[in-house]
């Protein structure tokens, strides 16, 4: 199994992949698949995409958790100025215009507090207000000092939206965590395609450029045997129309190279790269995984397992909001404070008054004609698809496992036979051309053994290319790596 690496290794490493468009010297990047595979995840655009995403989460996350600790604000107006012209009633009853210009200022400092256990608010604050009176009497001022004021709101038998964030919130930054994860697997999975589409494209050319070359060297020696009497014409001209085929095959895999070589620079952001060689993974994961253990694993690590538990917490708030709008609410609003006016300011904080006010309003629906009934059947019903769609989705989602792995588990197999088979079309190719050169057999064997050898070869690394892609493909559905034995993880305060 080892001499197609070793064979294809050197052919990688002595040939020239394309030919350059600059006057010097192209410069060649030896790349493995894990250097591919790392280069994609720090700086492809998907990396980049999904690395915004979860900043975008991360700050949602934080202003949720801020909007449960105190809120310290200030407002103000400095000063709000007019000049006009107003009516005034006079005190036996009639109306007046007077010309009035007046200023007035204010700035209060409050102090808000969220309940989250009850959904309602509690609120500290202070403030102070002036007014500047311009008569042609001459100016007057007065000022209103709040010292402080101190007071609640509480929504009783109604929705609390506060409840079920604290639920929802904590879970949807858990599975942003999971997904960010998951992206960079899915970005991992995809630089392995593009590093075996160029791969592939790389081995192509290597193997038409060497096909060309025994093809040409088998029609010079035709052309001689032909001069000699000792092969018909027709012979003669397979050949010829071998070599005129190789040609054109491989300038034909030049073009799929510099087609795969684009999509490769273009996605790992390396435009600068004159010339790439990718170097074959010779190594091997060598793992047999349990079905039960990759079920086991994919539920506890996978983002869309917290996506089915929130999306029900989700439908359950709103069967709880549809409810509270057909019943009984009420909200009580307290306040509790000191107050004082006074025209000087010296003045205006000396024995405050103290001032209250109590609210209670109600909220009865009498008769809405079903329109409340018909909201809470709808999100009933919307809390049972949810459901069904849920058991649906961990249906397919375990089947999707359950596949992958004993998909996973037969790649290596695959992998070694066509290992073999590779090894063994290489070795009847040469004794096949040996024997033509002697005579023994004619040029119809010959081209059997050469096609066979080729697809043999493509074969081979069709089997690498899969044999790789599962091993991603398990990391990225179980986001457990069973090669280290442990869960896949990230340092996210480094994002």
């Amino acid at each position: 199994m080892k001499q197609p690496f070793t064979f294809l290794l050197s052919i990688m490493l002595s040939g020239l992949l394309c030919q350059s468009t600059y006057a010097q010297t192209p410069v060649q990047h030896h790349l493995t698949l894990e250097e591919v595979i790392m280069v994609a995840r720090e700086q492809s655009p998907d990396a980049l995409a999904a690395r915004h995403r979860y900043r975008g989460s991360y700050w949602q996350h934080r202003s949720f958790q801020a909007g449960y600790l105190p809120g310290l604000r200030l407002d103000a107006t400095l000063p709000d100025l007019f000049r006009n012209i107003q009516p005034v009633t006079l005190q036996d009853g009639t109306d007046v215009y007077v010309r009035r210009s007046q200023a007035s200022s204010s700035a209060n400092l409050s102090l808000n507090q969220r309940i989250g256990l009850t959904g309602g608010q509690v609120f500290l604050s202070t403030g102070l207000e002036r007014i500047d009176l311009f008569l042609e009497s001459g100016d007057r001022t007065s000022y209103l000092s709040t010292p402080v004021n101190i007071g609640f709101t509480q929504p009783i038998f109604s929705y609390n939206p506060y409840k079920w964030e604290r639920k929802i919130e904590p879970l949807r930054f858990e599975e942003a965590r999971k997904r960010y994860i998951e992206d960079l697997e899915t970005i991992s999975l995809r630089a392995n395609n593009l590093f075996f589409d160029l791969l592939l494209a790389q081995i192509n050319i290597e193997i038409n450029t060497l096909n060309l070359n025994n093809n040409d060297t088998l029609y010079q020696i035709s052309k001689g045997r032909f001069s000699l009497g000792r092969i018909a014409e027709n012979e003669l001209l397979q050949m010829e129309l071998n070599v005129l085929n190789s040609e054109a095959q491989l300038e034909q895999s030049r073009i799929d190279y510099e087609a795969a070589l684009f999509r490769f620079r273009s996605y790992l952001g390396i435009e600068n790269v004159d010339n790439v060689q990718l170097v074959i993974p010779e190594d091997r994961h060598d793992m047999f995984i349990e079905v039960e253990a990759a079920l086991v694993q994919a539920r506890q690590n996978r983002s869309d397992i917290l996506a089915f538990e929130r999306q029900q917490i989700e439908a359950e708030s709103e069967v709880s909001r549809a409810k509270s709008e057909t019943r009984f609410n009420a909200n009580l609003f307290a306040v509790y404070g000191l107050t004082q006016t006074a025209d000087r300011f010296s003045d205006v904080y000396v024995d405050p008054l103290d001032q209250q006010q109590l609210r209670v309003g109600v909220q009865i629906p009498i008769v809405d004609w079903g329109v409340g009934k018909g909201k809470v059947r709808m999100a009933e019903s919307n809390r049972e698809l949810v459901h069904t769609n849920m058991q649906q989705a961990m249906i397919d989602f375990e089947q999707e496992v359950f596949l992958r792995v004993m998909e996973f588990n037969m790649l290596e197999r695959q992998l070694l036979i066509a290992a073999k088979a590779d090894t063994i079309a290489e070795k009847r190719y040469e004794v096949s051309r040996q024997r033509y050169l002697i005579g023994r057999i004619d040029i119809l064997e010959l081209n059997i053994a050469l096609e066979e050898k080729d697809r043999a070869k493509q074969r081979y690394l069709a089997a690498l290319r899969n044999y790789w892609r599962g091993y991603y493909e398990m990391r990225r559905l179980t986001l457990y790596d069973f090669r280290e034995d442990s869960p896949i993880t990230l340092n996210f305060n480094e994002i």
